[in-house]
């Protein structure tokens, strides 16, 4: 009888606890749909045989389908059952990142000889932004970031996520749909002393505007005077022009002039390793004792965040930019895929100009990278998407990448169409 009332206490004991852990996660809402993600997820649900997609980031050939290159798979088969399989270290690949880091600041950089960079692969270039946003936090608690507006919407949400203050400076100018670099000097100087600010070293995303050569030197001099740090997010190191050295500049010159940089590196558009979620964050310091400080604290913060970084795709950065005959291979690769992007900007302002638009399109050859910023409004945009199923993020980015000769007059007509406005909006500079 003992027994039984024990195991009836029991039961209602259990009874009861379960009755409790109901509704913990009563106040979770579903999140916001990502604005990038989410146009790829309208557009693959919808069933429309003239459906087109310039809202992804990820290149595309000119039948709209993905690429793997050459180099890429042939690295793959030098490697193939030759690798184990282990852990790396949690600042990743060493061989690798030795690799990344001459890609970036050059060969032959000084910085490289003296040892005083500290550096360490990432998960490609976010995982790169975010590592260096817990360093800043950790290291320099009382600093903010300063963002470019706009910028790629993910910046904003990976300084936050590290706790770290943000603050704006004026980048795009929307009349002109190029460099507002008055502005951006102002801020530049205006900002107290010893700030961050976040830097796109090439192919801005999602404007497509870059300072020019002698813009980096008076931005690079005015950095100096107020002793603002640089941070440079490189997503696109010879996807922008087809030259690797030529899209690292704005970095030489900050290098050249004496600044302590850091800089997140992405293989995903250069190599086409999306998936494989390859990068690299370096960070520059003022000896080579320093830089093992340095890469130790960045390492200490990957650990709890996910111990250590792949395999698969490190070596297949390794193995490309080791190589000579490989490397050489890649830097040709890389040309073809820019070029195909500026041969398609080339053909939309061409079929732009050829319908009689009345609106300006210098601005789809002037910028540059894988993104045009149009210019066109959140309701052109909507409209673009439901008469004539095309598919972008509701600022007006265009991905170049998803423009093939097949839909470029389907585009370019739709574009036409929906610009079409009133005198008063076309004064204005709303398209």
């Amino acid at each position: 009888m003992a027994m039984a009332m024990a195991m009836s206490r029991s039961n209602a004991g259990r009874g009861i606890r379960l009755m409790s852990t109901s509704g913990w996660w009563k106040a979770v809402e579903p999140a916001p749909k990502d604005p990038i993600l989410g146009v790829t997820e309208a557009f693959l649900a919808d069933t429309d045989p003239n459906k087109v997609n310039v809202g992804v980031g990820a290149y595309r050939d000119d039948q709209g389908k993905p690429v793997v290159l050459q180099s890429v798979r042939e690295a793959e088969r030098r490697i193939l059952g030759k690798e184990n399989m282990e852990y790396l270290p949690m600042g990743g690949s060493v061989k690798m990142v030795e690799e990344s880091i001459k890609l970036a600041y050059g060969e032959n950089a000084d910085v490289l000889k003296d040892k005083r960079v500290a550096a360490v692969q990432a998960l490609s270039g976010t995982g790169a932004c975010r590592l260096f946003a817990e360093f800043q936090k950790r290291f320099r608690p009382e600093s903010q970031i300063y963002i470019p507006v706009p910028t790629w919407a993910n910046h904003h949400n990976i300084w936050r996520d590290a706790n770290v203050p943000q603050r704006t400076f004026h980048y795009y100018h929307p009349e002109t749909r190029g460099l507002d670099f008055a502005s951006l000097m102002d801020d530049v100087k205006n900002a107290p002393n010893g700030s961050f600010f976040l830097l796109h070293a090439c192919a801005h995303n999602p404007t497509g505007v870059d300072p020019t050569e002698e813009q980096w030197k008076e931005i690079s001099y005015q950095f100096k005077v107020k002793n603002h740090y640089p941070f440079f997010d490189m997503a696109y190191q010879g996807f922008a022009s087809g030259d690797t050295d030529r899209d690292a500049k704005a970095i030489r010159i900050f290098l050249e002039d004496g600044h302590q940089i850091a800089c997140a590196q992405s293989f995903a558009k250069n190599m086409g390793l999306y998936g494989q979620r390859v990068g690299c964050l370096s960070v520059i310091c003022d000896d080579a004792k320093q830089a093992v400080a340095v890469k130790s604290q960045l390492q200490q913060i990957a650990r709890p965040m996910y111990s250590n970084p792949p395999v698969h795709g490190a070596l297949l950065v390794y193995s490309i930019l080791s190589d000579p005959d490989l490397k050489a291979l890649w830097h040709k690769e890389v040309k073809v895929m820019a070029d195909r992007i500026i041969g398609m900007r080339e053909a939309l302002r061409g079929n732009l100009e050829n319908l009689g638009s009345p609106l300006s399109w210098n601005h789809v050859t002037d910028q540059i990278g894988m993104f045009c910023y149009s210019g066109m409004t959140p309701e052109q945009v909507d409209r673009l998407t439901s008469e004539f199923h095309i598919y972008l993020t509701r600022n007006g980015r265009i991905s170049m990448a998803g423009v093939t000769t097949g839909n470029v007059e389907y585009l370019a007509n739709a574009i036409h169409e929906v610009t079409k406005s009133s005198e008063k909006e076309l004064k204005a500079g709303a398209v």
